[in-house]
């Protein structure tokens, strides 16, 4: 069972009741751990102390935040505490805004919101009305030592969570920008066409690693005493002269899917890492 990340109450209006919140979702990647090249032990870090010029354990660690060069402040748990606003244990929503308003560059991590036993009615009551409105409901709360703006948005099973990134926090970036005036009618069509031509549902299950699958199997061979040596087609991409040629040859190999699925699975039979004996 998912381990929950925060618990309190959700509170719009008048109407009160307890949730509790468990992570959406995690990245997963290879982690490597370091070892001594000489004799393939385990290298651990140690904490340091540079006054002393000595290693020190590390329940004589304490947390202290830097308001000058090398001069800190020391804080521990229970000032943390003394300090938390009424949004670590109360979730209060500020207002509700379109769903469609919402631009995702601001959305940062995503939770589940589940009821407690006792909130299991306003929850479902919540759930509705923001899936029959469109609405989005915007709140503050408090978790992992900071404040955070919420979206809560129904999904397909209940009401979804993200935290939100402040405003300050989004870069602005000077260079990005679009200047539609290069764009051409005839090259539009053509690229919506193409746009069109490669319309498919939404089916997130059907996309994997590469990537991570491929290290897996060369880890799997390696503890096998075996070679891997990894034959990856080198992609070929022609120089674009022009976008009308490389738009209408875009659509006429799109239009060939059976001739694509072909060329698509050689090309993952080449890609995948072939296990020889390693030589003694």
């Amino acid at each position: 069972m998912a381990s929950t990340v925060w618990k309190g109450h959700l509170s719009f209006g008048l109407v009160s009741f307890p949730v509790k919140l468990y992570s959406a979702a995690r990245g997963e990647s290879i982690h490597f751990n370091q070892l001594h090249k000489t004799d393939g032990s385990r290298v651990r870090q140690v904490l340091y102390c540079a006054a002393e010029d000595k290693p020190i354990p590390r329940d004589e660690i304490v947390k202290g935040y830097e308001y000058e060069k090398d001069r800190y402040v020391v804080i521990d748990d229970a000032d943390i505490k003394k300090v938390a606003p009424p949004t670590a244990k109360v979730m209060e929503i500020l207002e509700f805004v379109k769903a469609a308003d919402v631009d995702p560059i601001y959305l940062e991590t995503s939770y589940y919101m589940a009821p407690e036993e006792a909130g299991e009615k306003p929850y479902a009551l919540l759930f509705d009305a923001l899936k029959k409105t469109g609405y989005a409901g915007l709140a503050k709360l408090a978790m992992h030592n900071r404040e955070h703006i919420v979206v809560l948005r129904p999904g397909e099973k209940g009401v979804l969570l993200h935290t939100m990134y402040y405003t300050n926090e989004i870069r602005q970036v000077d260079e990005f920008r679009t200047d539609l005036t290069l764009v051409k009618e005839k090259e539009l069509a053509l690229a919506m066409n193409l746009i069109e031509a490669l319309v498919a549902d939404f089916e997130p299950g059907k996309y994997t690693d590469t990537y991570r699958d491929n290290i897996l199997q060369m880890v799997e061979a390696k503890k096998h005493g075996e070679e891997v040596v990894v034959e990856a087609p080198t992609p070929h991409r022609e120089k674009v002269v022009d976008i009308m040629d490389a738009l209408k040859a875009s659509l006429a190999a799109v239009r060939k899917p059976a001739a694509s699925a072909r060329t698509l699975e050689s090309g993952k039979e080449s890609a995948e890492p072939k296990r020889r004996k390693a030589r003694g």
